[in-house]
């Protein structure tokens, strides 16, 4: 069976935890592109500007994974290795928490400062929604007005998504279907006389 499915949090959600007077509280965010996590970085660190750090880490795509990890000054692989574990271990992708440090005077030491950053992302994606999504290919499907009918009777029959529509004399049509089943529903229009179907990327 093609693995087909990814797991990714349903809207924000957050976490906290405490340490000898240090408080971390985390930000997890889905998110679909790179542009959407620096506008959550810059207004997470102008509402928490007085907190000593905001580390980070990501996971962006569903089949070939990006990842980023951040430590914000603090100690190389303490903060945002640890947040980037805890994706791991939920198995989360298009998500990125961020966990804000408000320094409370003791120094925690790595062990610490991994513990704690590991805990309050932990608890962040506790308190999540996770979902389970399906990874779709897309098709673009070109025929004339006479095939419409057959081709909608197949769309219905396939239960395929529609995502766009232009019927004109020539019509074109984008469907989504779950990629376990991209090949058997590609190889219905191949041997449909009159369609051409292309995949999108």
């Amino acid at each position: 069976m093609m693995e087909d499915t990814y797991k990714t949090i349903e809207k924000p959600s957050e976490g906290y935890f405490k340490d000898k007077g240090s408080k971390f509280f985390a930000f997890a965010y889905p998110i679909k592109t790179e542009e959407e996590i620096k506008e959550i970085l810059f207004t997470l660190k102008k509402e928490h500007h007085s907190a000593r750090h905001h580390c980070y880490a990501w996971r962006l795509g569903t089949e070939e994974i990006q990842y980023r990890a951040n430590d914000d000054g603090e100690p190389s692989s303490s903060a945002g290795k640890p947040i980037l574990g805890q994706l791991l271990s939920f198995d989360v992708t298009n998500i990125l928490v961020a966990v804000v440090r408000y320094f409370g005077g003791t120094l925690l030491g790595v062990p610490g400062l991994i513990n704690a950053y590991r805990t309050a992302t932990a608890e962040a994606l506790k308190n999540a929604k996770i979902l389970i999504k399906r990874i779709e290919t897309y098709y673009e499907l070109n025929f004339t007005y006479n095939e419409l009918n057959e081709v909608m009777h197949i769309i219905k029959q396939e239960n395929l998504n529609v995502v766009n529509t232009k019927f004109e004399d020539k019509c074109s049509l984008v469907f989504s279907v779950r990629k376990s089943e991209a090949p058997r529903t590609e190889q219905i229009f191949i041997n449909f006389y009159g369609v051409e179907i292309k995949k999108l990327e």
